[in-house]
This record gives C-alpha cells, sequence and structure tokens, in this order.
C-alpha cells in the first residue's frame, strides 16, 4: 500500500520557508499511523526539508515548457513506477486533469486551501463537478472554501460525504500565562490584503498612548511598501514557522484583520493555540479558526483600536480570553491527522457490511424501484415487488418505493417522449436526498446505465441490485429482449436475482453474480386455506396477455391455450375455471382472489418449454393459498418438494390422470396444506428480501435459505 502526496509547484517543503500547505502536511504525517506508506513530492529550493520521505523533483531546463507541466510530468513519471494506491493533491485542481489523462488508475484526494472558485480547474460549475466525479473525496480547511465549491451546484450533482473538511491544525500547547509579555503581535504579508495598513495606522495609536506595550510584526511583502516606524513597534521580516510558534507563546494579543476573505487563517489559528487573546475581521474562514476571540463588527482603524485598547484596559478580561483561546482550542494535528486516516482507512481498508454493522446501523436506507402500479388503482397490487418490498420492511430496514413507470406515465411530454429523462433525473435527486446503502431495481428497464454510474461516482459506498422475473428459456417468449434486460445495466449492479435457475442458462458467466430466487409468498397477501374448506371447482388457471394491458388482445394466440383446450378435452367430468380462455377476460385483484378460493387445485403452468426452477409468480399465488399444486417435473422442483407436497407430472397425459386421481381425494387436502407450509416457510418475502441483501453486500446471512445450492 503506497500514499503519494502531492505538493504545489514552487511549494517549500523546508522549515526555512515553509507556507501553510507544507506546515499542514508535515504536522499531520509525521503523526499519522500511515506516516512510513507516505511519499511527498514537490520542488524546493531549499536544502534543509521536513524529516519526511520526500522526494524534490528536478524539473528539465526548458525555457519554453511551462514548469508547471514539467513539474506534474515528472510525477507521472514516478507514479508509474509507485502506482499509489492514494494520490493527495493539495490545492492544484488542474493536476487531476492530467493525471487522469495519463491514465493513472489511484484513488484522488483533492485538497482546497484556498478559494475553489479562483483557481484554474474550479472555477467552473462543470469543472467542479467534474472533481466531484474523480475524487474519492475532496476536503476543505473551512465550512467557508466547502460552500464556495458548491456554489451554484445542485444537490443531486455530489454526495456531502465525499466533500469533507478537515481544518488546518497547530498543537495545543501547554501556556504558562503569568509568562505573557505586553505584546501585539501581527504575522502575515504586510500588505492591503492582510489588512496591515489598518494595523499600522492602529498600532501606533496604541503604543504612543501605552508606552509600556510593544508591537511585533512577523512577516514581508515585495509588492506593497507600508511603512509604519515606532520605538515599541519591531520588524522582524519572515521568520521561521518555529520563531513563530516561540513569539506567540509569549504574546498577550495577536490582531488578524484581514481584509479578504481568508479560506481558513493559520495565524489566528496558531495564536489561539498558543493561547493569545486573538482579534479577527469577519471574512471567509477567519470565524471557524477560533472558540473565544473578538470578531471586529467593522473593519477600520478606529474600530481596531478601540478593541486593542478595550483589552489592554481590562486585565481580567484579557486574560480570561487567553486561558479560554487555549482551553477550548479543537483544531489540534492529532484530531486533523486522525481524520485524515480515517479517509485513507476506508480506501486502503474498505469495511465490508456485516450483521453486526447492519445491527449498529438499526436499519439499511434501501431504495427500491420497480413498478408499483399505482396507476391502476388497486388492481395490480398484489404482485412480487410489493412482496420483496413487505420483506425489506419487515426486516427492519427503511425502504423508499420509486414506482418507475408512474414516473414515466405521469412524465412523457414533446420534449421527454416516454418520460426517462424525468425519470433518471428523479433518481439522482432521490438518491442525493435518501442516501440509499442499497438500491434494489426490479424490471426499471428505463433506469439508464449512466444514471447508475452517475450514482456509483457520487455515492461510491452504495450497492445496486437487480431482481427479474420474465422467462430466461431459449425457446420461450421473448428471449433475446430478457435477455438483453438483464444485461443492460450488468456492469453497475453488484448481484443480480432471477426466477430462473443460472445454472440452466448459457449465457451466464458462473463468476458473475446471478442468484436464483423463488417467487415469494407473503402473509399479508396469501391469507387462503383451501385445503381447509369445500371447493366446489376442481382446477383454477388464469391467463393473461400481459398484466399492464389487463385484457385480453384480439388476434393473440398463445400456445398454453392449446395446451389447455386439449387437457379439458382429455379430463372429462372436471371443473375448470379458467380465465384468459374462450374470450372469458382476466381476473386481477380482489376478484382474482375470490376465484381462487373455490378451486382446490392449481395449474402452474408457464409460457414457453419448462426451465429448471423458473415459475411465474402464479406458483406463489397457488400454493401460498393452500390449492393442491400441479408443476411439471422437469421445473426440478422435486430438489424442494417431495410429492406429498406437491404434484409433479410428467406430460399432459400424466397430468389428466393426476387431476382425475385428486379431484376427489382427501389426501389432496393434506399435500396441499404440507405445500404450502413448506412453501411459506422457506420461500417467504422475507427470506427473499434477506437474501437479496445478503448477496448484494457479500454478508453472512444467519438464516438457512432452501433455494440456495
Amino acid at each position: 500500500m503506497k500514499i503519494s502526496i502531492l505538493l504545489p509547484y514552487k511549494e517549500n517543503f523546508s522549515p526555512n520557508y515553509a507556507g501553510a500547505v507544507s506546515l499542514f502536511v508535515n504536522d499531520i504525517t509525521k503523526i499519522s499511523k500511515y506516516k512510513n506508506l507516505v511519499n511527498i513530492y514537490g520542488s524546493t529550493k531549499f536544502k534543509k526539508q521536513f524529516n519526511l520521505k520526500y522526494h524534490n523533483l528536478k524539473l528539465p531546463n526548458d525555457f519554453i515548457k511551462s514548469q508547471s507541466k514539467a513539474y506534474i510530468e515528472e510525477f507521472v513519471k514516478e507514479e508509474k513506477i509507485k502506482n499509489s494506491n492514494i494520490i493527495e493533491i493539495h490545492n492544484r485542481p488542474t493536476y487531476l486533469l492530467y493525471l487522469i489523462k495519463k491514465n493513472i488508475n489511484s484513488k484522488f484526494i483533492l485538497y482546497f486551501h484556498n478559494d475553489p472558485l479562483t483557481m484554474r480547474g474550479s472555477k467552473t460549475v462543470n469543472e467542479r463537478i467534474f472533481l466531484i466525479k474523480n475524487c474519492s473525496k475532496i476536503v476543505f480547511n473551512s465550512q467557508w472554501s466547502k460552500k464556495r465549491f458548491l456554489n451554484n451546484i445542485q444537490s443531486r450533482f455530489y454526495n456531502s460525504e465525499k466533500l469533507i473538511i478537515i481544518y488546518q491544525s497547530a498543537s495545543k500547547e501547554k501556556i504558562n500565562f503569568k509568562t505573557k509579555k505586553k505584546w501585539i503581535t501581527f504575522v502575515g504579508k504586510l500588505n492591503k490584503a492582510k489588512g496591515y495598513d489598518i494595523f499600522g495606522k492602529a498600532i501606533i495609536r496604541i503604543l504612543e498612548k501605552y508606552p509600556k506595550w510593544k508591537a511585533l510584526v512577523i512577516g514581508d511583502e515585495r509588492r506593497e511598501s507600508m511603512i509604519f516606524k515606532h520605538k515599541n513597534l519591531k520588524l522582524f521580516g519572515f521568520q521561521t514557522h518555529n520563531k513563530v510558534l516561540n513569539i506567540f507563546k509569549q504574546s498577550s494579543i495577536a490582531v488578524v484583520c484581514s481584509r479578504w476573505d481568508e479560506p481558513l487563517g493559520r495565524t489566528s489559528l496558531e495564536a489561539s493555540s498558543n493561547g493569545c487573546a486573538v482579534i479577527i475581521s469577519n471574512k471567509g474562514g477567519l470565524p471557524e479558526t477560533i472558540t473565544n476571540g473578538i470578531i471586529l463588527k467593522n473593519l477600520n482603524e478606529n474600530e481596531l483600536f478601540n478593541e486593542i485598547d478595550f483589552l489592554i484596559k481590562n486585565v481580567k478580561i484579557r486574560k480570561n480570553y487567553q486561558r479560554l483561546s487555549n482551553k477550548n482550542f479543537v483544531h489540534t494535528n492529532k484530531k486533523s491527522s486522525k481524520e485524515v486516516d480515517l479517509y485513507r482507512d476506508l480506501i486502503l481498508k474498505p469495511v465490508k457490511f456485516s450483521p453486526k454493522i447492519i445491527k449498529n446501523f438499526e436499519s439499511l436506507r434501501i431504495l427500491h424501484i420497480t413498478n408499483f402500479n399505482e396507476r391502476h388503482d388497486g388492481r395490480l397490487f398484489f404482485n412480487t415487488g410489493r412482496r420483496i418490498n413487505n420483506g425489506f420492511i419487515r426486516l427492519g430496514h427503511s425502504v423508499l418505493e420509486l414506482s418507475d413507470r408512474d414516473v414515466l406515465k405521469n412524465s412523457k411530454n414533446i420534449n421527454d417522449f416516454n418520460g426517462s429523462k424525468k425519470l433518471n433525473s428523479k433518481i439522482l435527486n432521490v438518491c442525493n436526498n435518501f442516501r440509499p446503502d442499497l438500491i434494489v431495481l426490479g424490471h426499471a428497464d428505463l433506469v439508464t446505465a449512466n444514471t447508475l454510474n452517475e450514482i456509483k461516482n457520487i455515492h461510491s459506498d452504495v450497492k445496486i441490485a437487480q431482481w427479474f422475473l420474465d422467462p430466461l428459456n431459449k425457446n420461450g417468449p421473448d428471449f433475446n429482449k430478457n435477455k438483453n434486460r438483464i444485461f443492460d445495466k450488468f456492469e453497475y449492479v453488484d448481484a443480480s436475482f432471477l426466477t430462473t435457475s443460472p445454472s440452466a442458462l448459457k449465457f451466464i458467466n458462473k463468476k458473475d453474480n446471478f442468484y436464483f430466487i423463488p417467487n415469494p409468498t407473503d402473509p399479508a397477501f396469501e391469507r387462503l386455506n383451501n385445503f381447509q374448506n369445500y371447493c366446489e371447482m376442481d382446477v383454477f388457471y388464469a391467463i393473461s396477455h400481459g398484466v399492464h394491458r389487463g385484457n385480453l388482445k384480439i388476434g393473440k394466440y398463445d400456445e398454453r391455450q392449446k395446451f389447455l383446450e386439449q387437457l379439458i378435452e382429455k379430463t372429462p367430468g372436471t371443473k375448470f375455471d379458467i380465465y384468459g380462455l374462450n374470450k372469458i377476460q382476466p381476473i386481477w385483484g380482489d376478484s382474482f382472489l375470490k376465484a381462487i378460493s373455490k378451486s382446490r387445485m392449481g395449474l402452474n403452468l408457464s409460457r414457453g418449454e419448462p426451465i429448471k426452477y423458473y415459475s411465474s409468480d402464479r406458483i406463489a399465488q397457488i400454493i401460498g393459498n393452500g390449492l393442491l399444486t400441479l408443476i411439471d417435473e422437469k421445473t426440478f422442483y422435486r430438489d424442494f418438494f417431495n410429492d406429498n407436497e406437491m404434484i409433479f407430472y410428467k406430460n399432459m397425459n400424466d397430468l389428466s390422470e393426476k387431476i382425475m386421481k385428486y379431484k376427489n381425494n382427501n389426501d389432496s387436502k393434506k399435500i396441499a396444506e404440507n405445500g404450502k407450509k413448506k412453501y411459506t416457510k422457506y420461500f417467504n418475502s422475507n427470506l427473499v428480501a434477506d437474501f437479496i441483501i445478503s448477496k448484494t453486500l457479500a454478508i453472512h446471512s444467519k438464516n438457512r435459505f432452501l433455494w440456495h445450492k
């Protein structure tokens, strides 16, 4: 495992002239548990460097090529050899674009130490969305910086957990407040942006009024010249970091009166940690650097003079500010280093879901996208999607249902012909607001692969599952169409669940995460016990030409019609209750349940040739309501049930004979009872929901799944 830290070009990783980035990287890395894995890359002219694994990139003497570009090119050469797991880029968004173009496949962390809206590579909304998509984490040094980054970016484009704040930090020092001197300290560039002109004018007046006090100014500025002179005003120029800290330890008051919006402000941070009474302007992230201090209401000479004057005159208040600044200081190196190591942990040692973790979560957040048939006014309420959904809920998970077909139906317009644009946009917004741990798709054909890709980019921890109920027999209906449907989004799906045994499908690779699930029963749906009651009809069966259509399609022929007609002819004296045949329209909802309650037996006949384990959801309705279930033995359901639980037939003649045998046989009631008891125990919606979760999240379940071999 390797971690590379890339500093900005010309950043001096040296105690002789260290900038804020180098100080942060040094302070955090030297106490990190990953210290020995970290390699730091930079370009500094100073021979003395911080005592870490630092590599000074040597740049070619090329007067035509940009030195900054040469710098990143040299880093790429190093990285091609190193192949780091993580690359942490500090303060240069443009470096990320170059690394991606050069096919560097590490996990990228981007740090912002300045205002993102002023930096090349993050000024526009599209540039910042690109950064979000391609970084594992983006780290800001203040809430202010993060808010600037999110300027005009819609919430659908980002994951709040991907954008984190890790403050620049300092050591929390033990201060002897009795040794504090009558010093007022200013540290920073001596220019108007830092408010040095305001400080200079105010401090001259203070020193005139209080001759026992001194002002110490540390810093330089080559571009501006502001000269303030007084016998008690000491100009030190640029000093090493250790000398600055030593001065803060002895200072009573520190002033940071910037005009510009400082993203954070290391000076006020360190002054606070060293027990100074700190006066700051209300700019950028400066207020986030202190816990106890004075924030200037108006940034001008008189306001600053009055606040310094107040602290000098009120000794108890000044000393109270000093003690509380140090006591309540929170942005410590230790804290920031732990926060850095935490995201490294998640990348280098990803935490897998486990029953313990799920228990700690109390519940998973599941976004279940399938057709909940709201537009059909309850006609199709009793469907497999709702059964699985009930299972998720009973297991204690938070489930958000999104009915894709209803969204599509209500969203069609000239610019969005089938409503898919609205659907996919809605899903992205839902994911951002709900933050699911697991997305489950059921026949959600118009959810695009691009949408899932975007979700994975934004919410890297989310898992995605799909379930599919339609036949996949090569000699069955819509084979190629159905096959394409399950592979349409396969690249972004962590596990797929079929009502056909994957072992019977030659087009599925055994290494892919395909699993068989039965059509589940649900205790809220399958409430009949026909084996306990007198049933006036012998055999129930229902055909439809599509559940959404609702009625028979004129001129359409279903191969099951011929089978049923021949079966009726071969089984005289048998009372068949068949719908969808001979112009008798299909039945739905409560009418379906009332019809099924009148039959002793139910025929489980699916379209196409039988294939291992496949059945439509009628099997759950038949056996779950206590009907004696008749099923083709070529479905291999003998793997789960015996002759005392289901009736298996070899062909039409065999089926006819068994119908004749059991229609007046009292043993049929016991077989039907046994079948319901076993099916509802091992093939229920709770177990199917648990199986989907456990396989998708790759966790162990305490439940025994009879169908999983």
